[in-house]
């Protein structure tokens, strides 16, 4: 039976591509698979969640998290097909699409976590920032199958780019506004036509030309993804904190004592402080993940793009208390885990590493009219040497930094600076 929920307007592939003949699968589900078999996607396998990938084999990666935030994406669509009175046989939000979104939602993270994020976007401040976002859109339009002299994202849906497209507030519309560059939840300047295909080439409306305004203007794949990296990542930065021993009892109950915590606050950290005592806070936060999916409903919306697509025609709801319990356990994480001396001290060496290759980089190889050290992969320089701009170039460069795992920034980095690693028999 189709499905009545989407029609041609969030079908239109850009750009356009036939389908091939004959194929089983739907639009949402080539999406999907075009991510999954991407290296992109599997360079995550060794990009930093919480903990520096290949510490501990157990630790979340940016791969298992995309993976999880794919599943949730999945079991709320699932859920509110089943639930929501809103909803038809032949009238849902489709749950291969939301499942594609989630697995791309972090392409474009850099190595290092989020300091990596703020360094680029340090270093990038005068050639139109760096951001996670930002840099995922630009993958799946230009970089997952680039090559010298041409470029070629994977022709996603006007729906999945919506999905996939969390910020829309260009960098140049937040300096306007604050008279600085911002430091996060941008796209790219040269991003605007991916905003206008989005909004079908209309001008922004008055309730979207505040850039807070903008970033809130998502459609329902979104939101639900949005929920499902907010589920995600506070609970399960919990469960690894736990492993790696930033969060005990005596830890989390100090903690306690210095918030204002409510009732209700104060009963979750009681359990959480029980559950791990009794070495039964895995089965415990596994599920937390249903009970945060079937907090979730859908309401009527009505604004910008609600006529012409459903996407936009919902609003996902989450139960308050929810939504209180998960900034409970960011806040924990946030005091306990990121702000802890032992993770500052990783990220700022991650930062350090970021920033000493990119300026030996930038120094040898964007010189202009002369020649420098042969030092950066053969094909990233045949494609930063077909840029004639010296934005652009230094753009190809971020693109080429942001790609690299963590081990590979490292490898990089003392093959550059330290003077006894490295051999000539060494492939780059």
């Amino acid at each position: 039976m189709p499905n009545t929920f989407y029609n041609d307007f969030d079908l239109q592939r850009f750009p356009e591509t036939p389908s091939p003949e004959a194929d089983y699968r739907n639009p949402f589900q080539v999406e999907r698979d075009r991510i999954i078999f991407s290296y992109p996607f599997r360079r995550l396998q060794s990009k930093t969640q919480v903990f520096q990938s290949g510490e501990y084999d157990f630790y979340r990666t940016r791969l298992t998290h995309s993976i999880e935030v794919a599943k949730i994406s999945r079991s709320i669509c699932e859920f509110l097909r089943a639930r929501s009175p809103l909803l038809r046989e032949d009238f849902y939000i489709d749950a291969d699409l939301t499942e594609a979104i989630g697995l791309a939602h972090d392409l474009g993270h850099p190595p290092f976590g989020h300091i990596g994020e703020r360094k680029l976007n340090e270093l990038m401040a005068d050639s139109g920032g760096f951001e996670g976002n930002a840099q995922t859109l630009r993958i799946l339009t230009e970089l997952i199958y680039e090559r010298p002299g041409s470029t070629k994202g994977i022709a996603p849906t006007r729906a999945f780019l919506d999905g996939v497209m969390k910020y829309k507030a260009l960098q140049s519309e937040w300096i306007d506004r604050d008279a600085k560059p911002p430091k996060n939840h941008f796209i790219y300047n040269e991003q605007v036509n991916w905003r206008d295909t989005i909004l079908n080439h209309s001008d922004l409306p008055a309730e979207l030309q505040d850039p807070k305004a903008l970033n809130q203007f998502k459609s329902i794949e979104c939101q639900i993804m949005d929920w499902a990296d907010d589920t995600a990542y506070s609970l399960h930065d919990i469960v690894d904190g736990i492993h790696a021993r930033y969060l005990t009892t005596g830890s989390i109950s100090e903690w306690a004592s210095t918030q204002d915590l409510n009732q209700t606050e104060q009963a979750l950290i009681k359990t959480l402080c029980t559950v791990i005592r009794d070495n039964r806070y895995e089965p415990y936060f596994g599920s937390r993940i249903g009970y945060f999916v079937h907090a979730c409903s859908l309401a009527p919306r009505e604004g910008t793009l609600s006529e012409q697509s459903n996407r936009h025609a919902f609003q996902l709801e989450i139960d308050p208390e929810v939504v209180a319990e998960s900034k409970l356990y960011k806040s924990l994480a946030l005091d306990l885990i990121f702000r802890s001396t032992q993770l500052q001290q990783i990220e700022f060496k991650g930062g350090h590493i970021l920033e000493k290759t990119f300026r030996a980089l930038e120094a040898q190889c964007l010189r202009e009219g002369e020649s420098g050290l042969n030092i950066l992969p053969a094909p990233v320089q045949a494609l930063l040497d077909a840029e004639t701009d010296p934005a652009a170039r230094k753009r190809r460069l971020c693109d080429y930094l942001a790609g690299l795992t963590d081990g590979q920034a490292v490898r990089t980095y003392k093959r550059l600076f330290h003077a006894d690693f490295g051999s000539i028999a060494e492939l780059v």
